[in-house]
């Protein structure tokens, strides 16, 4: 199996060498073997590790989600419905943080529709809106 450096690895997934390293200390990449000298040295199943890693972040799964599917994809006796169960949760997170995101936003129109835009910062109804006692 051919191996390659930590920094060889690092720029061809496309992230720095200290993500690597932080993905190894959380137990998302099997530690790197070592060279006589110290330097790190990966094969081949590590770049397709990070390939799952990197396409589950862009997904929206968390560190802590990633190894729980990483350990699923590992076992071969875990089963598909363990694997949608974790997916199911993370779109029901990301309909959430949706719901969440539309709220924030309805209020920030409502504050930013108040202001003129015009006149001292100490008579923006924005501000005054964010300062108020009331919650």
């Amino acid at each position: 199996m051919q191996t390659v450096t930590i920094g060889k690895l690092a720029k061809d997934i496309g992230i720095g060498a200290g993500a690597l390293r932080y993905y190894e200390r959380l137990g998302l990449l099997p530690p790197a073997s070592r060279t006589a000298s110290g330097y790190r040295m990966y094969g081949s199943d590590a770049a397709t590790r990070l390939r799952f890693i990197r396409r589950a972040q862009a997904l929206g799964f968390s560190l802590e989600e990633i190894a729980e599917l990483l350990a699923l994809s590992d076992n071969p006796r875990a089963r598909a419905r363990d694997v949608k169960r974790v997916t199911q949760a993370k779109i029901a997170d990301l309909e959430q943080r949706i719901g969440d995101l539309k709220r924030m936003k309805r209020g920030l129109a409502t504050l930013e529709a108040r202001c003129s835009g015009h006149g001292a910062s100490g008579a923006c109804p924005i501000l005054a809106a964010l300062a108020r006692e009331d919650g």
